[in-house]
C-alpha cells in the first residue's frame, strides 16, 4: 500500500487551490475527486455557469430595452435558446481544462473516485467502475463542499421541482417559474429568467430579500428586480410543493399560518440554502466530529479532532463562498509548511451578481446597532455620477460606515454597476485599518463608478460630499 504526503479530497476552489499551494511549497500532493471533471460545484454547477448565463441574459435585455436610447436600432431580435445554454457549457469546459493544466503543471496526482476513511491514516478510493484502492497518508484536507438543502416536503424530483443545478441546464426559457428563497442564488437565477421573459415569483420567509446583507441595498435591489417583472411574496412560508408532469404547485401561507394559497408554475426552483456534503466519507472512522448543522468541527488552524486531517470551505463553519474556501486552502497549505498565515474572516466580501450588483464587506448598520457600536454613515447615489449617466446605469448607491470616534471604516455596502469589483477598494483599505477620511482623500479617476466610494466616504467624514 502506497503512502501519500498530502491528500486533498475535493477539487472545488478550496481543494484545487490548496493542492496547488501545497505543491508550490514542495509537497507531494494527491487530489481526489468524485466526479470526472475537476472544479467542484463552483465551476461546474455554480459560480461560473451562473455568471455565464447572467452575462448572456444581461446582454439580451440591454439590446432589447436600451439599444434605441444609444441610437442603435435592432430588428427581429431573437433568442437562440440552444446557443444560450451551449455558451455556458463552453465556458465551463474552458475552466475545466484550465484546472487540468494546473494539476499537470504543478505535478499533482489526480485520482477520480469516491474517497472514504478506513482509519485516521488510511483512505479508500472507489472508482466508478467498482475498483477499489487504498493508501496511507501523512496529512489530508477535506474540501468536499456542499449541496442544496431541500426539505422532503418540497418533493424534489429534478424535473419540475429543481435546484440551481437543474436550473443552469434547463434547456428552455419557461413561461413561469416560482423560486423559494430570496437569497443570492435565487435572485441571481431569477433575474436570468426574468430578463428572458419568464414570469418569476419569489417566496421568502423573512420580511425582506437578502437576509444578512445591508437593508438599503436590499431594498434598492428589490425595486430593480421588480422592474424586471419579478413578483415577491415576503413573510411567506411554503408548506408543500407538488409536481405534476407539466407543472409545480407551491402551497404557502403567511408566517402565522393564515391565508393559505396555492400558486402554479412551470418550474419551482428551491434555493433556501446549502448544507455540508460529507456523505460516505466515513468520518467517524477517522475520529472526526460534526456539529449540530453537519459541519466538520475544526480548531483555529482548521484541524479536525485528528490533528493531521484538516477541513476547509463549505464543510466547516462560516460563509459558503468560493473565495473563502480558496483562502482556507492556502492557509492550511502554509500551516503544513510551517508558516504562520492568517485569515481576516470579517473582511471576506460578499457579492450578488444580479444587475445592478450588490457587494458588501464588514458590519451592516443592523449589526452595529445590535453590538452597540457608535457609528457614522455616508451614502452617495450612482445617479449623481457622470459615469453612471453616460452608461445609463444610474440605479445604485454606496454606503460607508465608520466608527463615530475613530473614523475607522467598519463596513462598506454597494448596490450598483460593477459593485463586485468596486468592493475591493474597501476590502484593501479595511485590511490596513483605514479611516473614512483615508478613503476620501485618495484620488479617484474621473469619470468612474469608483468616485461613489470617495463621495460616500466624504459624507461619512463630515457630510462634505462634493457632487450631492
Amino acid at each position: 500500500m502506497s503512502n501519500k504526503e498530502l491528500v486533498v479530497i475535493g477539487s472545488g476552489p478550496g481543494g484545487y487551490v490548496a493542492a496547488i499551494r501545497a505543491a508550490q511549497l514542495g509537497m507531494q500532493v494527491c487530489l481526489v475527486e468524485k466526479y470526472p471533471k475537476l472544479g467542484g460545484t463552483c465551476l461546474n454547477v455554480g459560480c461560473i455557469p451562473s455568471k455565464a448565463l447572467l452575462d448572456s441574459s444581461e446582454l439580451y435585455h440591454q439590446i432589447k430595452h436600451q439599444s434605441t436610447s444609444h441610437g442603435i436600432k435592432v430588428q427581429d431580435l431573437n433568442l437562440d435558446v440552444e446557443t444560450f445554454f451551449k455558451r455556458k457549457e463552453e465556458v465551463v469546459t474552458q475552466n475545466n481544462k484550465g484546472i487540468d493544466f494546473l494539476m499537470k503543471k504543478n505535478k499533482i496526482e489526480v485520482l477520480i473516485g469516491h474517497a472514504s476513511f478506513v482509519d485516521t491514516n488510511t483512505l479508500e478510493i472507489l472508482s466508478s467502475n467498482g475498483e477499489r484502492q487504498s493508501f496511507s497518508f501523512k496529512n489530508a484536507i477535506i474540501a468536499t463542499g456542499s449541496k442544496p438543502n431541500i426539505p422532503a416536503t418540497f418533493n424534489y424530483d429534478k424535473k419540475r421541482v429543481i435546484s440551481s443545478t437543474e436550473a443552469l441546464s434547463l434547456g428552455e426559457i419557461p413561461k413561469s417559474m416560482a423560486i423559494i428563497g430570496a437569497g443570492v442564488i435565487g435572485l441571481e437565477l431569477g433575474s436570468v429568467f426574468a430578463r428572458m421573459g419568464t414570469r418569476v415569483e419569489v417566496f421568502e420567509y423573512m420580511d425582506r430579500i437578502l437576509p444578512g446583507m445591508d437593508l438599503d441595498c436590499a431594498k434598492e435591489l428589490q425595486k430593480s428586480l421588480q422592474g424586471l417583472g419579478i413578483q415577491f411574496h415576503l413573510s411567506k412560508s411554503v408548506t408543500k410543493v407538488q409536481a405534476s408532469k407539466s407543472k409545480a404547485e407551491i402551497h404557502f401561507t403567511a408566517r402565522d399560518g393564515q391565508n393559505q394559497a396555492v400558486l402554479s408554475a412551470d418550474y419551482c426552483l428551491v434555493s433556501i440554502g446549502r448544507k455540508p456534503y460529507t456523505e460516505g466519507l466515513n468520518l467517524d472512522k477517522a475520529g472526526i466530529q460534526l456539529d449540530e448543522k453537519g459541519r466538520i468541527i475544526v480548531d483555529s488552524e482548521l484541524r479536525t479532532a485528528a490533528s493531521h486531517i484538516f477541513a476547509i470551505g463549505d464543510v466547516v463553519q462560516g460563509s459558503m463562498l468560493a473565495h473563502k474556501a480558496e483562502e482556507e486552502g492556502v492557509f492550511v497549505a502554509e500551516i503544513l509548511a510551517g508558516q504562520k498565515p492568517n485569515i481576516h474572516y470579517h473582511l471576506i466580501p460578499g457579492v450578488v451578481y444580479t444587475w445592478p450588483e450588490v457587494s458588501s464587506v464588514g458590519w451592516t448598520e443592523e449589526q452595529l446597532k445590535e453590538k452597540g457600536i457608535p457609528y457614522k454613515m455616508g451614502k452617495f447615489p450612482f445617479k449623481a455620477l457622470g459615469r453612471s449617466r453616460a452608461s445609463m446605469d444610474t440605479d445604485g448607491l454606496v454606503k460607508v460606515l465608520a466608527d463615530q470616534n475613530t473614523d475607522r471604516i467598519l463596513g462598506v455596502h454597494i448596490f450598483g454597476a460593477r459593485a463586485a469589483d468596486l468592493i475591493m477598494e474597501a476590502v484593501a483599505l479595511m485590511e490596513f485599518g483605514a479611516s473614512a477620511e483615508d478613503m476620501a482623500r485618495i484620488c479617484h479617476p474621473h469619470p468612474t463608478y469608483s468616485e461613489a466610494l470617495k463621495e460616500a466616504a466624504l459624507q461619512a467624514t463630515d457630510q462634505r460630499a462634493i457632487h450631492f
